[in-house]
């Protein structure tokens, strides 16, 4: 498996949805947070949304693995780093650190798998990371 060193960082401030009545975030709250990390992640690799759409060809999530650290409250602003992890022929890792701002508390940790994928077919589709941008 190659390594690529591709990073981005992104932030949310955790916002009313986000929380529990106890204004806690829900786990599924990090998870969208990923998820818009992950998508930016995968534009600047070149693989934008525009570009995906054209193309028909999308890394889809094929595992998720969290670490739950401390809690996350109404009104933090967090900041994800998502990075490229270990490259296959078939899949990929991206792996995610979601931090409070105010005191760089860790909040969670993430990594995923994914493989990209041929639509409509359905067809996973051989992984070329010799052509992602890598800036």
């Amino acid at each position: 498996m190659e390594e690529i060193n591709v990073q981005i960082t992104t932030r949310e401030e955790v916002m009313f949805f986000d929380t529990d009545c106890g204004g806690v975030v829900h786990n599924i709250a990090y998870l969208r947070m990923i998820e818009t990390c992950r998508t930016r992640l995968a534009a600047k690799l070149g693989m934008d949304l525009k570009k995906m759409s054209e193309t028909l060809l999308f890394p889809v999530v094929t595992r998720t693995e969290i670490d739950y650290k401390r809690s996350g409250k109404l009104g933090d602003w967090i900041q994800i780093v998502g990075k490229i992890g270990k490259v296959g022929s078939a899949r990929f890792w991206c792996e995610f650190e979601l931090t409070r701002e105010s005191d760089g508390t860790l909040l969670a940790t993430s990594r995923q798998a994914l493989a990209m994928v041929q639509m409509p077919e359905g067809k996973p589709v051989r992984l070329h990371p010799e052509n992602w941008n890598r800036a």
